[in-house]
């Protein structure tokens, strides 16, 4: 049985450092025997298809994925990193469950911030949430949802919910609304 997966490197192509030129990442990919390879901006987002590897879950399978294709990256470009891969059910999945309007929002106004694994909400219980308003966020299935109404570059929540996010090796890596559309679209999850 085959998939269609998003994989999400994180921090790459960022101030001319870790350079990873995408027909360099989609070649990769093909090499590790992944079809119809296809990628989506310069910041670390492909889509491609393969045979679900057997796992018990459907996290088993991303994280059996995800490190397959970090060691290849490693191989390949000299530098390991950290990368999450998600079936397209469950992208979808995300930006249906989305608390926030995101009809009515810019895709600048609203993240998705995809974690490694469930966050205990405990772990966010130190931010101030009034403090940041009108900033919000709220957790999901291994993802942290943030609405910064000025964008993300200008967001301190997005700032103070990496520093909780990243405690005790968690991965985190964020798109923006107009990427988690995308990416559902091009995983065939919508």
């Amino acid at each position: 049985m085959t998939q269609t997966y998003a994989l999400l490197l994180r921090g790459i192509n960022v101030s001319g450092r870790r350079k990873v030129p995408m027909a360099d990442l989609r070649s990769c990919l093909e090499g590790l025997g992944h079809r119809d390879v296809r990628t989506y901006l310069q910041s670390g987002n492909a889509v491609f298809t393969t045979a679900a590897p057997a796992a018990s879950s459907a996290a088993a399978s991303d994280e059996a994925l995800a490190s397959e294709i970090e060691d290849a990256v490693e191989h390949r470009f000299g530098f390991r990193v950290d990368c999450l891969v998600r079936g397209g059910a469950y992208l979808a999945a995300v930006a249906a469950a989305c608390p926030f309007p995101a009809a009515e929002l810019e895709g600048k106004q609203l993240h998705a911030l995809y974690l490694s694994e469930s966050a205990d909400p405990g772990r966010f219980a130190g931010i101030d949430r009034e403090a940041h308003l009108p900033e919000e966020f709220a957790l999901g299935d291994r993802v942290l949802y943030l609405y910064a109404p000025e964008g993300l570059g200008n967001s301190k929540l997005g700032e103070a919910v990496s520093r909780a996010s990243v405690v005790k090796g968690l991965v985190v890596t964020g798109r923006n609304w107009n990427t988690v559309r995308k990416l559902v679209e091009m995983t065939g999850g919508e």
